[in-house]
């Protein structure tokens, strides 16, 4: 079975976002689903390095990545489950990643608005939190 992985640049520090990923980061935990978060001393190359030589498919948060549904996201979630691949998703630091680096993996949009980084990173943990619970079943999610 493959795993779900959430990487973050920098520790969360504004005190409702922090409290949104630690209270989603929680949740999905019991769903296999982690958070690797480094440091924002890291440089953005050298975490460029780090995710991508992560075993599994790579998708980059980005504002000008296709926007998806969270029965989307469930699917991806799914498809993890019966394929045993890693899927990786990676939240990029404050000032985004490379062009290049962009242009080698998938890319997908929380909003077409510009997000704080902890901000995307606190909607992107709900939005898994809601598709394991729609692929659990339960009452979460509600159409």
């Amino acid at each position: 079975m493959g795993r779900v992985i959430v990487h973050l640049h920098g520790r969360p520090r504004g005190l409702g976002t922090k409290d949104l990923i630690e209270s989603y980061g929680k949740r999905i935990s019991s769903s296999g689903i982690d958070i690797e978060i480094h440091s924002d001393k890291v440089s953005t190359s050298e975490y460029q390095d780090r995710i991508e030589n992560r075993s599994g498919k790579l998708i980059l948060l980005d504002e000008s990545g296709n926007q998806f549904t969270s029965l989307e996201i469930a699917s991806l979630l799914s498809d993890v489950a019966i394929s045993g691949e890693n899927l990786i998703f990676a939240i990029g630091p404050v000032d985004g990643f490379s062009e290049e680096f962009k242009s080698r993996h998938r890319t997908i949009s929380i909003s077409r608005m510009t997000l704080t980084h902890e901000m995307a990173s606190a909607i992107l943990l709900e939005q898994l939190y809601r598709a394991s619970e729609i692929n659990k079943g339960s009452s979460y999610h509600r159409v």
